[in-house]
């Protein structure tokens, strides 16, 4: 089955497929349906190094927050270096991660994604050794460039490796990546004090978990599958790469189509772009801000901390549902719509009664963070190719991060100027009403071959 026939035979999951993309090529060997040339082995291998990666591309963030204050003192960390820290993670998602789509046409997605686990098991492995803040930040930022490529390159290996269950494997993903960041915030402390209490052990640690993550990626690559290069846009992808060389394809569309992708005039592309980076923002100030907001509001520190957990760890058995249900819509608008007003409820709860409904209002807020898998099942939907989700991926995620960078540090600022979270509030509202138009914009039914 071709690329083309296998999105049509996910037509019933897939929004946005037009007639024409169920016209066949008969090109077994075409990007995006790896799965029907490679062998049952190779794909299950994929599938536990989709879920293992997952795990990996969070910890190296959410494992520093607990232990920053012992970093700081050891290493001699100004506080504005510390502050800065909180934006770092965000700038190189987006500066590494516009290199992913040049690096997946050279060398294959799945080469791409073992190279960033290991940077990231190295940048990890190589913090604890640091003896000054230079070090530790360089160390930092080779760890999040192998995240920063991994994360655009895990839509388009859905894509490729299931392509009739975008809204499952999304789900399964975005289900590890939200467990692997709770895990990390919740269990770095009390792995630090079991190794002895040195932050050097607690944050290295993780560096075993990239280990692993990077073994299943290792043993795909003796597929010859696995290797074979994403064409570039310009390219034409009806050559069968299995066949003899120059053969041609039974159809000149598909070459017709990944030609003339533009991203960066796609009105599909930017209203993607942007809700990704508006649902970024409101995550990075949830995380950073939620436990002060109910701190001032007079909870204990230690149940900020447990509510906090309760938002982040909503994402673990819902990023299982949402992309699924995602994908059996021909339009998204409604569920982003849905998500979107439990987020206002939250945060109308933490102006009224911050303290009164501190659960609930953890609770809405962790359903609304559900925005982030939508975001990744939508990069999937709104492309027809391989080549064109990888386009598509590293443009959203690139535009979505570095729209997300002065969020947290906005709120920061209004939260000083005016001696209270009522300013803040009202630009958070403020933020996820744009979330939420944008979301609806990007949940049409159309892909960006198209040119919409």
């Amino acid at each position: 089955m071709t690329e083309d026939g296998l999105n049509h035979a996910d037509g019933k999951a897939k929004a946005g497929a037009s007639p024409a993309s169920s016209r066949g090529t008969g090109r077994p060997g075409l990007p995006g349906t790896a799965a029907a040339s490679a062998p049952r082995w190779a794909v299950r291998v994929v599938a536990v190094g989709l879920v293992l990666a997952a795990l990996n591309l969070r910890p190296a963030i959410s494992a520093l927050g607990p232990l920053l204050k012992e970093v700081r003192s050891d290493l001699g960390m100004s506080g504005t270096v510390a502050g800065l820290l909180t934006s770092v993670p965000a700038l190189c998602f987006a500066v590494f991660g516009s290199l992913a789509p040049r690096l997946a046409r050279r060398r294959g997605p799945v080469p791409v994604v073992l190279a960033g686990m290991v940077a990231i098991t190295a940048g990890l492995a190589l913090r604890p050794l640091a003896g000054g803040t230079v070090a530790f930040l360089a160390a930092s930022a080779l760890a999040l460039a192998g995240i920063a490529v991994s994360n655009v390159l895990m839509p388009v290996v859905v894509k490729r490796w299931f392509p009739t269950r975008i809204g499952a494997m999304t789900g399964l993903y975005s289900m590890g990546l939200a467990l692997g960041t709770a895990c990390a915030a919740a269990v770095t402390v009390p792995m630090t004090e079991a190794l002895g209490g040195s932050w050097r052990a607690g944050l290295g640690a993780w560096a075993l978990l990239g280990v692993l993550a990077a073994l299943p990626w290792l043993v795909v690559l003796k597929d010859p599958v696995s290797r074979r290069a994403e064409p570039a846009a310009d390219a034409d992808p009806g050559a069968d790469e299995d066949g003899p060389a120059g053969a041609e394809s039974s159809s000149p569309r598909p070459a017709r189509e990944s030609a003339r992708i533009r991203v960066g005039t796609s009105p599909t592309a930017w209203a993607l772009g942007i809700f990704f980076g508006l649902q970024a923002t409101a995550a990075y100030i949830i995380m950073g801000w939620l436990p002060q907001i109910f701190r001032d509001a007079g909870v204990s520190a230690s149940s900020a901390g447990l509510m906090l957990a309760v938002t982040m760890g909503m994402g673990v058995p819902l990023a299982f549902v949402v992309p699924r249900l995602a994908t059996r819509m021909r339009h998204q608008g409604p569920l982003v719509v849905a998500l979107g007003l439990c987020g206002l409820t939250g945060y109308a709860g933490l102006w009224l009664a911050p303290a009164g409904g501190a659960w609930l209002w953890a609770l809405l807020l962790g359903i609304a963070n559900c925005a982030f898998p939508v975001a990744l099942t939508m990069i999937s939907l709104r492309s027809r190719s391989s080549a064109g989700v990888v386009k598509l991926s590293a443009f959203a995620q690139s535009t979505g991060y570095l729209l997300s960078i002065p969020g947290p540090l906005l709120v920061g600022a209004l939260h000083d100027a005016f001696g209270g979270w009522h300013a803040p509030l009202l630009l958070m509202t403020g933020l996820l009403l744009a979330q939420t138009v944008t979301g609806v914009l990007a949940g049409r039914d159309r892909v960006i071959e198209d040119g919409r």
